[in-house]
């Protein structure tokens, strides 16, 4: 166990103190490359999206799809009403979340989009086509208000509900737009889990309530960088 414990140790040494001087999206390692994207994944707080890819990724790969999402996160930074990231996805490499306010995009309670969510979903829709290669996961939360008349527990699951409803309500949208279903891999609603802010703040719980949309490699296109086929 201690022996487990000081490899993990290592390996995070490793990986921060390299972070600074690695190539663009090169952190990855033939020989290293499923168990060090676990941990970068972690470290970036972010594990729950990452194609299934059944190989080692190399790091002349890692370094095209980072090239590759440095240019999909400069087209989703035009976006309307978008906070545009850069994360690591569960591989360790690099990935874009597009943040969504949701008091934008709906209204207190409700799931149906706002005309103006329309406006900026129609400009992701043109990000998502112009880049079919990237999986795309959907994720709706809530802040942690409670429903009037509701007991703790029936709010917490009532937040839920009201998140996959928002996150199923972003997906539709985008495939009446003519994005694929099949690019859109998850759909989920995490209600009050995961607040990015304090809840005990209105600014912390306008934060939280969101919908994020990730853009991260297929298995597609691992392969292809894997390949050394510029992307």
């Amino acid at each position: 166990m201690k022996l487990k414990a000081f490899s993990l140790a290592l390996c995070l040494g490793i990986v921060l103190a390299g972070c600074n001087n690695m190539q663009k999206g090169a952190g990855i390692g033939a020989a290293g490359g499923a168990v060090l994207g676990g941990i970068i994944g972690k470290i970036a707080g972010n594990t729950a999206v990452g194609a299934a890819i059944g190989a080692a990724i190399g790091t002349g790969a890692g370094a095209l799809i980072g090239n590759k999402m440095d240019k999909v996160k400069a087209e989703a930074e035009q976006v309307s009403n978008a906070q545009v990231t850069e994360v690591t996805d569960a591989n360790g490499l690099d990935a874009v979340k597009v943040t969504f306010d949701s008091g934008i995009f709906f209204a207190s309670g409700q799931s149906t989009l706002s005309s103006e969510s329309k406006v900026s979903l129609g400009e992701l829709a043109t990000v998502l086509k112009n880049n079919p290669t990237c999986d795309v996961a959907i994720q709706g939360y809530t802040d942690n208000t409670p429903f009037k008349g509701a007991t703790a527990e029936q709010s917490v699951q009532k937040n839920k509900a009201l998140s996959l409803d928002r996150a199923a309500s972003v997906s539709s949208y985008l495939q009446s737009l003519g994005v694929s279903s099949s690019q859109i891999k998850s759909v989920e609603g995490f209600g009050e889990d995961n607040p990015v802010a304090d809840n005990s703040t209105t600014a912390g719980k306008q934060k939280n309530r969101r919908v994020e949309v990730y853009l991260y490699a297929s298995k597609a296109m691992v392969e292809s960088a894997n390949a050394g086929m510029e992307l």
